[in-house]
């Protein structure tokens, strides 16, 4: 009896002493909650929860990005210099003779994107091609001279190009060419993405607005290859979302998201599951800071104002359990967490009395000797 007292008391002791463990158990969770006086609010996952939660990331253009028309490579823009030479069908023409040129080489585009053509006048060439800007010269020096012949080319000027950088196969200065006025062709002709295309995020910066898309959207929106603008700054980048995975699982690290869309069961299973001898799939936790209009969707209510702490809660052992951690989707900064389960702490116990007891036979032992 009395070894009896002696080992209740040595496990109370041990017990009471703190054991190494993993993280907080479940009960030590809950006790956090709202309902307790914590300030967190704790919710199971069921198919409401998983359907109002499922936030992913909205990425696309905007309708002045998707409604903007294709620029052909001979686009005149504000520095390129134009060759601009004019026949006329009369003896005394105001700018030749008849059958001879006028030519008025290297006549550059100003910084406002007009040319000077002396009886023209200012004609507008940025924005217009060689063929545009003839049309209007003609047209122009019709009220001067009789059928006016005229020719116009660019001289010198880079025309339209674009800037790629990032993950892809060649970084540079790049011309918008026929084969290459949309977003998709420009970025074949670099070298396509070198990361995985699932987590490729394609950014396009334009004057002051942006417009951001995932790489495999543009095969899968053919309304997001959209036509490029001189000036375009391209930028590929990889999604930079991720997740902590705590607790029993397999590896407890901070992991990147490998798709576009992550299920509760798609991260555990990234980190190599649940710990199959310790892990309690009845107490897997998200923890994640909710934006106050979800938050209230999930809870019912209408009052909460700013972000709200929230603890979901996956009970893998339920009938629709798996079906719930499918469908849960994860968002960047969630914590995933595993509890315990209960018999391994009471294991430790018994493995750390035992230790004590046999070392205190052994000590005993050798006293006697």
């Amino acid at each position: 009896m009395a070894r009896g007292v002696v080992l209740s008391a040595l496990v109370a002791g041990v017990a009471a002493c703190g054991l190494p463990r993993v993280g907080p158990n479940k009960a030590e969770i809950f006790a956090g909650s709202v309902q307790k006086q914590g300030d967190a609010f704790i919710v199971s996952v069921d198919d409401r929860v998983a359907r109002a939660t499922a936030v992913v990331p909205a990425l696309g253009f905007s309708d002045a990005f998707k409604n903007a028309g294709s620029v052909g490579s001979d686009t005149i823009h504000a520095g390129d210099v134009l060759g601009v030479t004019v026949w006329e069908n009369v003896e005394d023409g105001i700018l030749a003779t008849a059958g001879a040129p006028a030519g008025l080489e290297e006549v550059q585009v100003d910084g406002a994107g007009y040319i000077f053509i002396p009886y023209a006048g200012r004609i507008r060439a940025a924005g217009n091609s060689p063929e545009a800007i003839r049309r209007i010269i003609t047209e122009k020096l019709e009220s001067q001279t009789p059928d006016p012949q005229v020719q116009v080319r660019r001289m010198a000027g880079d025309g339209s190009t674009v800037s790629i950088t990032g993950a892809v196969g060649g970084q540079g200065v790049y011309a918008i060419e026929r084969p290459t006025r949309t977003l998709n062709a420009m970025l074949a002709r670099a070298g396509g993405v070198s990361i995985e295309p699932e987590i490729a995020r394609v950014k396009i910066i334009r004057g002051n607005q942006t417009g951001e898309i995932w790489f495999e959207d543009l095969f899968e929106h053919p309304e997001f290859d959209i036509a490029l603008r001189g000036g375009d700054r391209i930028l590929v980048e990889e999604d930079t979302r991720a997740f902590t995975a705590l607790g029993a699982t397999g590896s407890q690290s901070r992991v990147g998201f490998e798709t576009q869309t992550l299920s509760a069961i798609e991260a555990i299973a990234t980190v190599g599951g649940l710990q199959s001898q310790t892990a309690d799939p009845t107490g897997v936790f998200v923890f994640r800071n909710e934006p106050a209009e979800i938050a209230n969707e999930v809870l019912g209510r209408s009052d909460l104002i700013g972000a709200q702490r929230m603890v979901y809660v996956l009970n893998l052992t339920e009938p629709n359990g798996m079906f719930n951690a499918r469908d849960f989707v994860i968002r960047d900064g969630d914590t995933v967490y595993v509890t315990e389960a209960p018999y391994v702490q009471w294991t430790k116990v018994l493995t750390a009395v035992t230790s004590t007891i046999s070392g205190a036979d052994t000590l005993s032992s050798l006293g006697q000797n």
